[in-house]
């Protein structure tokens, strides 16, 4: 199984949360095309097909490699890379 960059994969969390947050404040075509963007290329990453089934795989992905659950910060959004 392809497992992303963990660095790479809390960033597009982050990327997701700020999406969602903007989109239900501002509700513009803008902020939705840029939530459904980075929803897209967060399934992408994680090979599922729901929102809600990206982050469960993030989430546990993550979950090893973080402390005390916090997701934090992370590279750039151009740094996709994917290990086996």
């Amino acid at each position: 199984m392809l497992m992303a960059n963990p660095a790479t994969l809390r960033n597009l969390v982050k990327r997701y949360e700020t999406a969602r947050s903007a989109h239900a404040r501002l509700g513009t075509s803008e902020s939705g095309r840029t939530l459904e963007d980075v929803s897209y290329t967060l399934c992408v990453t994680t090979g599922t097909r729901t929102v809600p089934d990206a982050l469960a795989v993030a989430a546990a992905q993550l979950r090893p490699l973080t402390p005390a659950g916090s997701l934090g910060t992370a590279a750039a959004p151009s740094e996709v890379q994917l290990t086996a």
